[in-house]
């Protein structure tokens, strides 16, 4: 906050010092957490440099390339989705109101993103530990808990339809066209409750690869044309490029995810989870 104020107020830098702010704010971020599991902060799990740090370095790049591509992909996503609606007739009032919905989806995706992290964390453990039924408890806990407390921002921006955009423009054109996205929204917030939480499974269960191939068929081969279609075949403007590019895309993707997560054979996932700590420690060996 400090230095926004500083780059945007006081050096009057505009866009460019907000773009710095959060480029400076990430690497602050990056520079804690490496000082902190350095120096002290993780005593059983970093005791210095190690040559065995290189072992399975391939397969290594290779989860962690598919992880990048994976959220690359469904980041990308939405930022088409700006693009695709600046290029409307008289956009400004359309790209005003949707990033205004898109911030507001970003607040609450922090939520689902926590269980993201979380997830992928426990649900790792607990295959690497041989225990499959705890690594599918955890999935369950983990989604409903999210689709919990996203039903409960799907109620509140229904409540508040009329009012959610006041902190952001006391435009009158602006709040109307906020108001008539808030149910798009609404069913936003609640797929992104259910979606992360369902990739972070993925993550854990080490199926980055396969997820980045179904991000890449729901997002950009059925939603991308879905919404271009709804938007300018159909004449619906920014709804129905938002409405075609969610119900086309992330909708599609949140059910193949939770029907590869339904029918996941846990206690298989274990065996192979446990077998690849047991070829790795005898490599280390």
């Amino acid at each position: 906050i400090l230095v926004c104020w500083l780059f945007v107020d006081g050096l009057k830098l505009g866009v460019v010092g907000t773009v710095a702010t959060i480029s400076i704010s990430w690497w602050v971020n990056v520079l804690i957490l490496l000082v902190y599991s350095t120096c002290g902060g993780c005593p059983l799990t970093w005791t210095g440099l190690s040559s065995e740090a290189l072992t399975g370095l391939w397969e290594f790049l290779k989860l962690s390339a598919s992880s990048g591509v994976m959220l690359c992909l469904e980041n990308w996503y939405y930022r088409i989705l700006i693009i695709m609606t600046g290029n409307l007739q008289n956009a400004r009032i359309a790209v005003d109101s949707l990033s205004i919905c898109m911030a507001i989806n970003g607040w609450e995706m922090m939520i689902p993103l926590a269980f993201f992290a979380g997830t992928g964390v426990r649900v790792a453990n607990e295959l690497g530990a041989g225990n499959g039924k705890g690594a599918r408890f955890a999935t369950i806990v983990s989604v409903t808990q999210s689709l919990i407390i996203g039903l409960f921002f799907w109620v509140l921006i229904m409540l508040l339809h009329n009012q959610i955009a006041w902190i952001f423009s006391s435009s009158v054109a602006v709040l109307d066209a906020v108001n008539k996205l808030s149910l798009l929204l609404a069913f936003t917030v609640l797929l992104n409750s259910v979606q992360p939480v369902l990739s972070g499974v993925a993550v854990g269960s080490g199926w980055q690869s396969y997820v980045a191939y179904i991000n890449l068929g729901c997002y950009y081969c059925i939603g991308v044309p879905l919404g271009f279609l709804m938007g300018w075949g159909f004449k619906l403007g920014v709804m129905g490029i938002w409405g075609g590019m969610i119900f086309g895309g992330t909708a599609v993707q949140t059910m193949i995810l939770s029907f590869i997560t339904m029918r996941c054979d846990w206690e298989k996932e274990a065996q192979k989870a446990s077998a690849r700590i047991n070829k790795w420690s005898n490599t280390i060996k």
